[in-house]
């Protein structure tokens, strides 16, 4: 049997993408002209932010995983000490025991799924922006969820997160995590039949238990359009979008 190769070092990363840049790759390198030295720092730096991207990818589906198992304390502990939380139009939590209640309380009040209990986060279409000194980042993952209970209920939720990231000491964590929420529809009525959403559109857990901040943007769910403000640039044209209503 094969053996399974190794994942090379940064070194050997560095160096590959060292020759690769001799050679006439495209990656972003220094211009002609400059030294030795700057150059692999320069290619360093671009490792470094492609194993940030990887770690980061990594993390936000973990956060997806633990939720799915009702796992608060796991989902808490991905959050910096100072991470917030938001969710729809229910408000900032912040801080990993606001967090951790807070989830929970979506998840039902008790560790774990109870017998017949459905939630799945599914976490989907990473866009990774790594900053430049490799310390922070921004990210935006598409939301779709299924929530319900055995013979009882069922829905759908979908939405789009832009969350910030961390670099705490060599390892990535979660500073913020804001979900847009599209719509929350029943599974057997579906989003046709939706009525618009009037006045107060917080859950009922943030209405028990206020949030430590009030929502940072506020909009309507569908059927309004919804427009979440995109934190990285057109990759092509390198605009940022700016949100435009008819």
């Amino acid at each position: 049997m094969r053996k399974r190769a190794k994942a090379p070092s940064v070194a050997a990363c560095v160096a590959i993408l060292f020759g690769l840049f001799q050679a006439g790759s495209a990656l972003a390198a220094p211009a002609r002209g400059t030294s030795l030295d700057a150059r692999i720092e320069a290619l360093s730096a671009e490792v470094d932010r492609l194993e940030g991207s990887r770690a980061i990818k990594k993390l936000q589906r973990a956060f997806g995983y633990y939720m799915d198992r009702g796992l608060w304390d796991e989902a808490a502990d991905l959050f910096a000490d100072n991470g917030t939380v938001e969710i729809g139009m229910d408000g900032v939590y912040a801080g990993k025991a606001r967090i951790r209640d807070y989830l929970q309380r979506l998840g039902g009040g008790k560790p774990g799924l109870q017998w017949g209990q459905l939630g799945e986060w599914l976490q989907l279409q990473p866009v990774v922006n790594v900053s430049a000194d490799g310390m922070t980042a921004r990210a935006r993952w598409r939301d779709l969820g299924m929530f319900g209970q055995f013979q009882q209920s069922a829905s759908w939720r979908t939405g789009v997160y832009e969350n910030g990231y961390v670099n705490d000491g060599g390892v990535w964590k979660i500073a913020s995590l804001h979900l847009f929420v599209n719509f929350v529809a029943p599974f057997e009525q579906g989003w046709a039949r939706l009525k618009p959403v009037n006045g107060d559109w917080r859950s009922d857990v943030a209405k028990a238990y206020p949030p430590d901040r009030p929502p940072t943007v506020a909009y309507k769910p569908f059927p309004d359009p919804q427009l979440a403000p995109f934190s990285y640039p057109n990759p092509v044209t390198g605009k940022i979008h700016a949100e435009k209503r008819p």
